[in-house]
């Protein structure tokens, strides 16, 4: 088991930041909160609420910031396995609509949304 403290989500090395982590510490790579359920010790999506802790009050969103007085940061809380499924889910999504050429006129007959668009609404572009 690595004992290195990293972001749960981007696996970015957190040994720079102060411990106890802050309730709105952020991770210096990719800015995702850190005093969440997913960089708990107590996190176990087998136990009821995905919590080992018992009397801990239930946390609906798991990857946002909260106000948990139990919460201890895990070592090694990065799941590379959740990487793989989200890259999956990004592949078929350019199988189905980033690789079918753009009809004459850019727009396509139906008046549906252009690839452009599709684009700026999975990737979060303006």
């Amino acid at each position: 088991m690595n004992d290195a403290l990293v972001c749960w989500k981007c696996g970015a090395s957190l040994e720079a930041l102060v411990l106890p982590l802050a309730r709105l510490a952020e991770c210096p790579a990719c800015s995702a909160d850190l005093h969440v359920c997913r960089m708990c010790e107590f996190y176990d999506t087998g136990s009821s609420g995905s919590c080992r802790e018992p009397v801990a009050d239930d946390v609906p969103e798991k990857e946002r910031a909260n106000f948990c007085g139990y919460f201890r940061p895990r070592p090694g809380a990065h799941d590379p396995g959740n990487e793989a499924e989200a890259e999956a889910a990004r592949a078929q999504l350019e199988a189905l609509f980033g690789d079918a050429p753009e009809p004459p006129g850019g727009g396509g007959s139906g008046g549906g949304p252009t690839k452009e668009e599709l684009d700026k609404l999975f990737r979060g572009g303006h």
